[in-house]
């Protein structure tokens, strides 16, 4: 993994040599030229006049990236460029103009910036979730290992000028290499060490030993095999052996937690026992290359080995001879035997000129990375048909793009629940873990610099975030009309949900005051009232979401809530969109914030000079608002609610043989859409493999035919079918997943309901799609995700109300309570109850005895 991406600023040549070992280097296309390593981005900020032409001759000859601005990036991806080879230049105040075309066709973004801005830096990273992020910072100093750390942590890393960059110890000007490197190391070890495997240049185990922070910086700077033996200190690999290695890369996995070393190998072997390898004999293609390496040196003359050495005639003829048969042989166990043969002789000529196996795959590696490619004809003489007419290129440049590899099927992964473990169960139901304490830490600052500044923190963390600079925070009714002009379909659909939601909302409202005489002379009752204020949060972002200021907004009407604040995230002008507008005015909002994330949740919790305080909120949202309302609940100068916990959206399907496979797929996919992290499940009830299979067909075919295709093969790589053999299992399954949503494709599905104990909302039959439930059929699509439908109900108008008990007793009934209240309060040592009762009777008796 890359922990900073060195920028070639000054022509120290040891410095690149040492870089070379941990990663890619930043250089321009003039210093391109002049350097020997092949590991590089070349940027083109400082050349303007660099041509298509140019940018394919560097991708040919084996850069990895180029690193260019926004209006070469769209050209670079017209010409069809490959992704992972492109890298955008951008200033961080013009990450809005980016496109989704631009966005999803790089692979990594050079963020300039003045500072490093954590909160910015993370708001870009989600946006461009499928790029590496590279920061650079306009300082003159660089940034601290701590603030390394942070950067990893939210998928971003340094951009470092070599002139930061230095072998002495670290300073508030330079900072040392190999610390810059071993930022992110953690280790679980008690002695603190970290695993680390020693392979040879193409990958092959040497061994697995251990190093520390020392030995890794003393093998960066000096280039040699050096590791910490956890009996005898530091170990300079063959510094008494003789068997010394040459480090060709380090590099950590992708925990920070071990390390592989890649090293030229010399001497006897890695191993104590004079072998390469601590896990045996090497054998293929490596056992190959060290016997005729060894042949090489001491063959005697007259041996065969010897003679294809000497006789550079007798191996090309050997060479052609085995090609010929090769092609010649049909069957497996020929064709397997004929290429070993020619693998021989090839893999001799290499090592007569001086060449192994670790160059072969280097300039493998270099074809891979050409992005032009040759017609791919026969020379005349090899074609059996001569007058076989060649193709020709469709443009100069022929550009490989992996967009056009075969395999882009979208499918899901297949688990059994017969046979399962106890503990693969656990781990069948279990969702992405919720790293809600970071997330909290993370948004505390904002919801902070909210309460303690008000409306102008809540102005500042817009513009930041939201991209819009606006003046005031809040609009009041009555809204001007042009801010509600809407399509005439779209007013019409809304005005039919809104009808359909309130129907049913308006009929779990609870009006009448329930009234128990517990036993003579003592009535009991309870009645609900609203909720006073109350605070919905309508995300926005990547869509405008009427249907929730609906789902949020109709109940807390029906409830009778006396002021109903709705916060959604303005657009790049500062206004909301109309159809929000529109259904805020349907619902009798008393008020619109225009803020989203954590200071639109921190400034309803609190409440500004503007922005009203509210005693509840509502509303889904990002792990951001998510956080936000966990803290806020939890602080008592709130002195607020919120409704529920939230997650990712999700969905559960079961299916048996009377499902349509257009329809589950349909189902599937309209979750998956969602976002990255939405959880699809398909519990599939005795289906036949062509059925599975149809079904399959049916998501791939579906998903590449909408506009949000990426998203989806995001998510569906995270789903799952569950085979079940019976209705029964597939329903204990989804109880124990207690999914948001559960669509029963069964036969007679109604009788299945009774059965169902944990979910957010059900939609039974084929001919309930999960949709209608999100729009328009009346029920609510505010619902407990993440498992919580074990505990929570979703969103109703009883969520928008609370309870009040209350209790009235005579006299007569008095006299009979109150003996065994006394009694409970005597036995809890609690005198002052008992003598509240006690004094009462004493009363009573005393009238009844004058």
């Amino acid at each position: 993994m890359s922990i900073f991406l060195p920028l070639l600023d000054s022509q120290d040549s040891e410095l690149v040599q040492v870089l070379a070992r941990i990663g890619p280097i930043v250089v321009s296309p003039s210093q391109f030229a002049d350097l020997p390593h092949n590991r590089y981005y070349i940027t083109l900020e400082n050349s303007p006049d660099a041509t298509l032409d140019h940018i394919l001759s560097w991708l040919n000859d084996g850069v990895e990236k180029v690193i260019v601005p926004l209006t070469l990036a769209k050209e670079l991806i017209g010409a069809g460029i490959p992704s992972e080879r492109l890298c955008l230049l951008l200033d961080v105040g013009n990450v809005s103009a980016v496109s989704d075309t631009v966005r999803n066709g790089v692979s990594g973004v050079f963020l300039k910036t003045p500072a490093i801005d954590i909160d910015l830096i993370s708001s870009v990273s989600k946006f461009f979730a499928n790029s590496a992020i590279h920061v650079f910072p306009a300082t003159t100093s660089p940034p601290t290992i701590f603030t390394i750390r942070r950067l990893l942590a939210i998928g971003a890393n340094p951009a470092l000028p070599t002139s930061q960059l230095t072998f002495s110890a670290t300073s508030t000007d330079c900072i040392n290499v190999a610390d810059a490197f071993l930022a992110p190391i953690v280790s679980d070890r008690p002695d603190g060490l970290f695993p680390t495997v020693v392979s040879t240049e193409t990958g092959h185990s040497l061994g697995l030993v251990y190093s520390s922070i020392e030995s890794v910086r003393e093998s960066i700077i000096t280039g040699k095999g050096v590791y910490q033996s956890r009996k005898h200190g530091l170990w300079r690999k063959g510094e008494t052996s003789g068997a010394t290695q040459e480090v060709v890369s380090i590099q950590l996995d992708c925990d920070s937690d071990s390390l592989e070393f890649r090293v030229k190998q010399h001497g006897a072997g890695f191993c104590h026992l004079n072998r390469q390898s601590c896990f045996g004999e090497i054998s293929g293609l490596p056992a190959l290359e060290s016997t005729l390496r060894s042949r090489l040196a001491s063959a005697p003359t007259g041996s065969y080995t010897r003679r294809l050495f000497d006789d550079s005639s007798l191996l090309q003829s050997k060479i052609m001879e085995e090609a010929d048969e090769l092609c010649r042989a049909v069957e497996k166990k020929d064709v397997a035997f004929e290429a070993a043969d020619l693998l021989y002789f090839a893999l001799a000529k290499c090592v007569q000129a001086g060449i192994g196996i670790a160059e072969i795959e280097q300039s493998l590696d270099a074809k891979a990375k050409r992005v032009t490619r040759r017609p791919g004809n026969a020379k005349p003489q090899w074609l059996k048909r001569p007058d076989t007419k060649s193709s020709t290129p469709t443009s100069p440049h022929q550009v490989f793009s992996t967009s056009q590899k075969s395999d882009t099927r979208i499918r899901m992964r297949t688990s059994d629940l017969t046979g399962l473990t106890p503990a693969e169960r656990t781990q069948l139901l279990k969702r992405p873990v919720l790293k809600s304490d970071e997330m909290i830490n993370k948004v505390k600052p904002i919801v902070d610099d909210v309460r303690t500044r008000g409306d102008a923190a809540l102005l500042e963390l817009t513009a930041k975030f939201d991209k819009a600079k606006l003046t005031s925070t809040v609009i009041f009714p009555p809204f001007a009309p042009e801010t509600m002009q809407i399509d005439p379909a779209v007013r019409a659909a809304i005005d039919q949900a809104y009808s359909n939601i309130h129907k049913f909302h308006a009929a779990q409202v609870d009006q009448d005051t329930l009234v128990v005489e517990t036993m003579p002379g003592v009535v009991c009752s309870r009645f609900a009232r609203p909720i006073g204020r109350v605070g919905l949060y309508i995300p926005g972002g990547t869509a405008i979401l009427p249907s929730t200021a609906l789902m949020l907004g109709i109940p807390a009407q029906v409830a009778g809530c006396k002021e109903i604040v709705l916060s959604t995230p303005p657009r790049a002008d500062g206004s909301i969109s109309p159809e929000v507008m529109y259904v805020a005015h349907r619902v009798g909002a008393s008020a619109i914030l225009k803020a989203g994330g954590a200071q639109a949740v921190a400034a309803m919790a609190y409440g500004t000079a503007t922005v009203p305080k509210v005693d509840k909120i509502f509303g889904p949202g990002n792990q951001w608002v998510t956080a936000a309302k966990m803290l806020v609940q939890n602080d008592t100068d709130a002195l607020v609610s919120i409704d529920m916990p939230a997650g990712p959206s999700e969905v559960l399907v079961i299916a048996d043989h009377t499902a349509n496979p257009s329809f589950v797929a349909a189902d599937l996919l309209s979750q998956a859409e969602h976002g990255v992290d939405s959880q699809v499940v398909l519990v599939a009830v005795s289906l036949t493999l062509e059925k599975l299979a149809e079904i399959e067909r049916e998501v791939d075919v579906q998903a590449h035919a909408l506009s949000r295709v990426e998203i989806v093969r995001e998510s569906i790589l995270k789903s799952v079918i569950v085979k079940a053999s019976s209705t029964e299992e597939a329903i204990a399954f989804s109880n124990d997943y207690a999914p948001e949503h559960l669509i029963l494709h069964l036969k007679d599905a109604q009788e299945h309901l009774a059965s169902i104990e944990n979910a957010g909302s059900v939609f039974v039959g084929q001919y309930t799609p999960e949709s209608c439930g999100d729009y328009a059929s009346g029920t609510n699509h505010t619902l407990p995700t993440n498992g919580y439908a074990r505990q929570f109900s979703g969103v109703s108008t009883s969520s928008f109300q609370k309870h009040i008990t209350s209790q009235q007793i005579s006299l007569e009934g008095l006299k009979q309570l109150g003996p065994v209240v006394a009694t409970l309060a005597d036995c809890e040592g609690l005198d002052a109850h008992a003598n509240a009762v006690r004094i009462r009777l004493r009363a009573i008796q005393s009238s009844i005895d004058t």
